[in-house]
């Protein structure tokens, strides 16, 4: 379903699995990137109505799964750790050449999105199978299905606003690029490297 091109080697479990601490810290500014991400896509496109409507739902979405992520820290008795830089991302951002026209821009950035919940989707769907910590299994579960509609939600709006064919040929060598990124990536305890 999700159409990623390379997955995830399950031995990236273990290593999730041995750093709890580190791979919730890296999982609550996920989300709370991903709030920004849509905030910042209502500022950039404010004549889309439905895609600001969407977007406002979706950032207090990702806060209130920022807030979850953050609970699970301190119930461990541990605190949010410092924000670190997002190799998988950094990566993908490549891929586009800047400028463009603005619907292009938001095409882009809806395909960036749209690939980054999709792998966040599968290494949750990975952690809620594989993860010995039933509380942890069963978060994750959770939290995959939310990951696999906000894929769907922006891969549908990039095909709406932009060409059909254009966009998924776009999104076809956007996972072909990704694929390439994650033969790299796998070894930390991360949720996107």
């Amino acid at each position: 379903m999700l159409g990623l091109k390379l997955p995830t080697d399950p031995r990236w479990v273990k290593i999730a699995e041995k750093n709890l601490e580190e791979i919730l810290t890296d999982h609550a500014y996920c989300e709370q990137k991903a709030a920004s991400t849509a905030i910042s896509l209502i500022v950039s496109f404010p004549e889309y109505s439905e895609l600001v409507e969407e977007m406002i739902a979706l950032a207090k979405e990702e806060m209130s799964h920022f807030k979850m992520v953050h609970d699970k820290i301190l119930e461990r008795g541990w605190q949010l750790g410092r924000d670190r830089k997002d190799d998988y991302v950094l990566a993908l951002l490549q891929f586009f050449p800047k400028g463009g026209s603005r619907t292009t821009q938001m095409v882009h950035r809806l395909l960036y999105a749209a690939l980054i919940e999709a792998r966040s989707c599968e290494r949750f769907r990975l952690l809620s199978e594989e993860i010995t910590d039933k509380e942890l299994k069963l978060f994750y579960k959770k939290l995959m299905v939310s990951e696999a509609n906000h894929y769907t939600m922006f891969l549908g709006f990039a095909r709406k606003f932009g060409t059909l064919e254009v966009v998924n040929k776009k999104w076809q060598e956007l996972l072909t690029f990704e694929a390439s990124i994650m033969k790299n990536l796998g070894k930390k305890e991360t949720i996107h490297g």
